[in-house]
């Protein structure tokens, strides 16, 4: 799936990554229709992918993404409520499929994303932003609630608190703030900014994947809801990965003063 015509492109940029760039400029990535059909094609694609270590998603151009198609949204001011949310619903189950990926996603924001586009990024594992990239979700000042899990998903990764001020004033905040509320995790010089998000995912694709997948299921939706249930989890986890081939070549590595060479097994 690799058709720039669908407003999505599916790159192999090194081994064990996968790069879906957001390929609608003139409309600042928006989620169009043909973008949304060929997303659902690539992560299908993606998750049936067994050598696959690490996904980045980015946008073409000056911008992440812009969220959905304003047009699209106001186009049936008519429809039902019922219309409408089957409609909102399948958008929705679309764009978010991302996560169900076992392997770490990562949001490299290279410009504005904005509403359902800064949902998208909510939606993988990291985020970090280029220096001028600006994020929000002005919903509110749009005249609609937020979507595409926006109330689960912000509080998630900000807090309560943070996530009340963006959700309800609607308002932006640059790169530097976006770091300071933990919304993106680095902020990178946008000149170099592509090159060292994929060095960042390579170094991912590098460490043992069974102790990566199973680390994401540790931290999914903000980690475990008790302390015991942590204890529980782990104690049956580690032991999985102490049982696989990868550790033995971890520690070779670390003995021998070299770089493991991981093979999922």
């Amino acid at each position: 799936m690799s058709e720039p015509t669908q407003h999505l492109r599916l790159e192999r940029p090194a081994e064990g990554v996968a790069m879906l760039v957001l390929d609608n400029p003139d409309q600042r990535n928006a989620m169009s229709d043909p973008m949304t059909a060929a997303w659902t094609e690539a992560i299908d694609e993606l998750a049936a992918d067994r050598s696959l270590r690490v996904v980045i998603v980015t946008g073409e151009g000056s911008a992440f993404c812009s969220g959905g198609n304003t047009s699209w949204i106001a186009s049936e001011p008519d429809a039902s409520v019922d219309h409408l949310r089957t409609r909102m619903m399948a958008f929705y189950r679309a764009w978010l499929s991302i996560r169900r990926l076992e392997v770490p996603t990562i949001a490299a924001i290279n410009g504005p994303a904005i509403g359902a586009g800064l949902c998208l990024a909510l939606a993988c594992d990291i985020r970090y932003a280029a220096s001028g990239a600006r994020l929000g979700v002005p919903f509110v000042k749009l005249g609609m609630h937020a979507g595409m899990a926006g109330t689960y998903l912000l509080p998630n990764v900000v807090g309560p608190a943070h996530a009340r001020d963006l959700l309800l004033t609607g308002r932006t905040v640059d790169a530097d703030e976006a770091l300071r509320l933990g919304l993106v995790s680095r902020v990178i010089e946008a000149a170099t900014f592509r090159e060292e998000v994929l060095a960042t995912a390579e170094g991912i694709a590098a460490t043992a994947p069974i102790a990566s997948r199973l680390t994401k299921v540790a931290l999914a939706d903000g980690g475990h809801a008790d302390f015991e249930s942590c204890v529980q989890w782990e104690a049956m986890a580690q032991p999985i990965t102490l049982a696989t081939a990868d550790l033995q070549e971890g520690i070779r590595a670390a003995q021998g003063k070299r770089a493991p060479v991981f093979t999922g097994e």
